[in-house]
Parts: structure tokens; sequence; C-alpha cells
């Protein structure tokens, strides 16, 4: 069987069937390649979190599955952490990175804590979906929560999911429990299906929610996880989860546009975009102080 001896790190790891094709436009070995170069991008969001992945072993065209526990043939480098009856892998460096690679780990979702504060998230994030096919009407939705963030002295950071959605962070210090984060999404959430309920809905049954963006408030918790940024998409064009800047969007934007092909141009035109996320912390004192006088 085809194989490829390479060393990152000053680890030596053995890619299987490289030439393998995993997306309809890239080899197993291109798409490791790919991985590496996000490296410096993805890694210090990963670090020290909880691991979840979805591995596509006959390419993202074919069958898949989750896996939280980490694959009892690993090296024993790979750093795990155990919570409850699972042992996650901990993606903290591009080593980890590449041999997860080479397992076809397509997808690479991670905690909202580290473990180090297993309680406390280290942000808040809102996740809006499209219920039927478009994303204009998802950029319009982001564009007003913003608005109000900005009214209510918050900002935050926005990512597109790398599929159908927009995601938007608040980046926090790990002080505030879930139930407080909660309790501010719940929030917000609520308040916008009130007051535009044509645009944004909290229904989960995708059956009931008609043409609406769901805002998912409920994803954000404890032993859940979300699409890292910068991880790759099992999807044909191989789409990168990629943060953007608020004035990108536009009617025009699509998560469709921002891929393996084109993504490492954007990065050494605009940089991370993200990195802002590991450096500026909004404080929830005061609308938690709000929701709690106003029993809301």
């Amino acid at each position: 069987m085809e194989h490829r001896l390479v060393h990152v790190d000053g680890k030596e790891l053995k890619i299987s069937n490289p030439d393998k094709r995993l997306f309809p436009q890239l080899s197993k070995w291109e798409f490791i390649l790919a991985y590496y170069r996000l490296a410096p991008y993805l890694l210090p969001y990963c670090r020290n979190r909880a691991l979840t992945t979805i591995r596509f072993p006959d390419g993202v065209e074919g069958k898949s599955f989750y896996q939280k526990n980490a694959p009892s043939h690993r090296p024993d480098w790979i750093e795990t952490v155990n919570d409850g009856d699972i042992e996650y892998v901990m993606l903290n460096n591009a080593p980890t990175l590449v041999w997860l690679a080479n397992l076809a780990c397509v997808e690479l979702h991670v905690s909202f804590n580290t473990v180090h504060e297993p309680m406390k998230p280290t942000e808040l994030v809102f996740d809006l979906d499209p219920s039927v096919p478009g994303f204009p009407r998802v950029v319009e939705a982001a564009l007003m929560i913003r608005e109000l963030l900005l009214q209510l002295g918050l900002d935050g950071i926005v990512k597109t999911s790398g599929a159908s959605g927009l995601q938007i962070y608040l980046p926090l210090e790990p002080r505030y429990t879930y139930d407080e984060t909660r309790k501010v999404g719940k929030f917000i959430a609520h308040y916008f299906a009130k007051r535009q309920p044509a645009l944004i809905t909290v229904e989960r049954s995708v059956n009931k929610r008609g043409d609406k963006i769901y805002f998912d408030y409920l994803q954000h918790w404890r032993n859940k996880t979300l699409i890292a940024p910068y991880s790759i998409r099992a999807v044909p064009e191989a789409t990168v989860s990629t943060p953007l800047s608020w004035e990108e969007l536009t009617p025009a934007l699509s998560p469709k546009q921002f891929t393996c092909a084109n993504i490492f141009d954007r990065l050494e035109q605009k940089g991370d975009l993200f990195a802002e996320a590991l450096r500026k912390k909004v404080r929830l004192d005061e609308i938690l102080q709000f929701i709690d006088r106003n029993r809301l």
C-alpha cells in the first residue's frame, strides 16, 4: 500500500494513500498540505479544547462518522483530556493536525471552553442558519444583530460556518458560567424573534421555520461544539470556515467563495481577521444585570 513519510516539528508521520481523492479537486495529500498551511491560523482557536472530528475515509462524497474518543492506535505524543467517559484529542500542534488529516478528519469542531476552565466559555456565539437556500437573509440578520450589540456597548467577530450560515463571536474572559452566557444568548435570540418575526426564528424544527433564519442559541453549551475557525468543511468545494470583516457582509456574499483554493491568498492579503478574538474581550455584566433586573 502506497504511503509517504513526512517529518513535522520533529515527529515522523506515515501518510497513507496520499493520492486518494478526498474532494473532487483535492487528493488526500493536497488536503493534508492545506491543513498544514492553515495550522498557524487554526491552532490558536483549537488549543486546549476538546475536539470532535467528522471523518470521511472514502472522501466527502462517501460515508462519514463523528469521532469524539481519541483512536486507540494514536501516537503516544498526541495530547488528550478525559471528560466523563470520553477521552478527547486536543489539537495543540501541527503534528497532531497532520495526523488527524491523514485519518481523513475533514471537519474540526471544538468546545466553547478550554480544559482549564471547563464550566466557563471563552466566547458567546450566535449561530445563524438559513432554513432554505440563500445567503442574503443571513447577512441581513447578522447586520441587525451587530447593530443591537453596538447599542449595548458590545461588538462581535463574524465568520462563515463554511457551510450555509454565519457565526458571531463575543470573545470573553473565562469569568461567566454557561448559565450566564445562555441567559444572554436566549435574551438576544428571543428579542429578534419577536421584533423580526418574518426574518428570524428560534424554532428548532426545520419543518416549522419556513424561510426564516434560525438563531441557534442552544448550541452554545458545555460538551457541545462548533466548527473551528479555518476548519475545512466536507462539501465538494472544500470550503473553509472563514473570518470576515463586517464590511464584507453584503448581499453578494457567499460562504462558498472561501475555499482551500483561495484561502491562502486571502490570508496573505488580509491576515487573520479572527486574531482579535484572542485579545479583545467583552464584558456581559451590564446586560446580565439588565436581564435580571427586568426578569427577562
